[in-house]
């Protein structure tokens, strides 16, 4: 049998490409998207799916501040040269998870909401050096850094940030939201479900009728159905376990099984 380097509990797609653990190629995601017109896709698996790693792949294959050209040479989006000329690290992406917000009470778990705002906001720090960008729009993302912005602001934060990137690259931004039903789930565990599920219905607003958004994919693993905070979200498609046109790239397939054991030998 032959010691694979298995990156066993790794997300990150940059890490496991340069440090050549094993991997089995799910590339062909990033076709299938774009095949698609759908402006939003909701994809939805049980945990330990690779969800995550699925979002880093599409972060470092879409964001214009990245060179990704060597992580993914071998891998068979790279088969479609067109494809990639026109997408390859060529479009503004936003990439968050809201993996870490849980709280006891509703304060406790708003509190870590506003920290991953802030800490998103602070990777793109260029934004405030920018012409582009007016001194009232600056200042209000310095206070979201600092974690100090109004609720209405922590709202409106990530459609906010798609408009900054616009005007900054001119060019609309793709929005990668993972882990999204984290926060409501939680908050459905520990008696703060109405005021969380419209902490993050306002958070999603991003996804409908935003002028600076060339498409969004967000996963989970659940669809929040009652109360769904995707109401009025243009163009959307659900992707579930059960209902599927995607289930090769997230977990393993009996053909990756087969490839993995004739690997391992």
């Amino acid at each position: 049998m032959k010691n694979l380097n298995i990156p066993v509990g790794v997300s990150d797609f940059e890490k496991i490409r340069k440090n050549e653990y094993y991997y089995i190629d799910k590339s062909g995601l990033i076709e299938d998207l774009l095949k698609r017109t759908a402006e939003v896709t909701l994809i939805t698996r049980p945990r330990r799916f690779g969800k995550t790693l699925g979002m880093s792949m599409l972060a470092n294959f879409f964001d214009i501040r990245k060179n990704s050209k060597e992580i993914f040479e071998g891998l068979e989006i790279c088969d479609h040269q067109t494809l990639c000329s026109e997408w390859m690290n060529q479009y503004p992406t936003i990439f968050v998870s809201f993996r870490q917000v849980d709280g006891l009470d509703f304060n406790g778990a708003y509190d870590m909401l506003t920290m991953v705002i802030s800490e998103l906001y602070k990777e793109h720090l260029y934004l405030l050096d920018s012409d582009k960008i007016s001194e009232y729009d600056k200042e209000l993302a310095r206070q979201l850094i600092q974690g100090v912005a109004s609720a209405k602001d922590i709202k409106s934060s990530l459609l906010f940030l798609t408009r900054l990137m616009q005007q900054y690259y001119g060019k609309k931004a793709v929005l990668l939201i993972d882990e999204y039903d984290v926060p409501v789930a939680k908050a459905s565990s520990h008696g703060y479900y109405k005021e969380m599920l419209d902490v993050m219905k306002s958070l999603m607003a991003a996804l409908k009728d935003n002028t600076a958004l060339c498409f969004s994919v967000i996963t989970g693993c659940l669809k929040i159905a009652k109360e769904s905070i995707f109401t009025g979200t243009n163009n959307f498609i659900s992707d579930t376990i059960t209902a599927s046109r995607l289930n090769e790239y997230f977990g393993f397939v009996q053909s990756d099984i087969d490839h993995l054991l004739q690997d391992a030998d």
